[in-house]
């Protein structure tokens, strides 16, 4: 597990390689990510946006960015966890995410960036 905090977030980030809807012969990858977000700071926090930059290891780079979270924008309480599961298909057997998501501090309306620590998509073949 990969974890980073930024201004009292912090950040967890779990992969699983999904073989069952990979297809090696096509260059197509696909991995499931988990990702805890877990208020540690004082004051209650909205996630607003994400932003996504994505690595396929032969140098292809993609950028994903929109609103919340798999539909939600979550408010997150001091002291609670919101967790999330989403995909990432690569055209190559290993790859990296890491991004941002941007938020408010509800108590004053303060907009911050909450950094998504890197975190690396490897088929289990290749950790070999």
């Amino acid at each position: 597990m990969i974890t980073t905090i930024t201004d009292g977030v912090k950040v967890s980030v779990e992969t699983i390689y999904q073989p069952e809807y990979s297809n090696p012969a096509n260059d197509h990858y696909m991995f499931a990510y988990k990702i805890s977000i877990e208020n540690v700071g004082h004051s209650s926090v909205q996630l607003l946006r994400r932003h996504w930059e994505i690595f396929d290891s032969n140098g292809a780079k993609r950028e994903v960015e929109g609103e919340g979270v798999v539909g939600q924008q979550p408010i997150i309480e001091p002291g609670n966890t919101h967790e999330y599961v989403s995909g990432c298909n690569l055209k190559t057997d290993m790859g990296s995410m890491k991004g941002e998501y941007q938020m408010t501090r509800l108590i004053d309306n303060a907009i911050f960036d909450v950094q998504i620590p890197e975190f690396y998509l490897i088929t289990p073949y290749r950790m070999n």
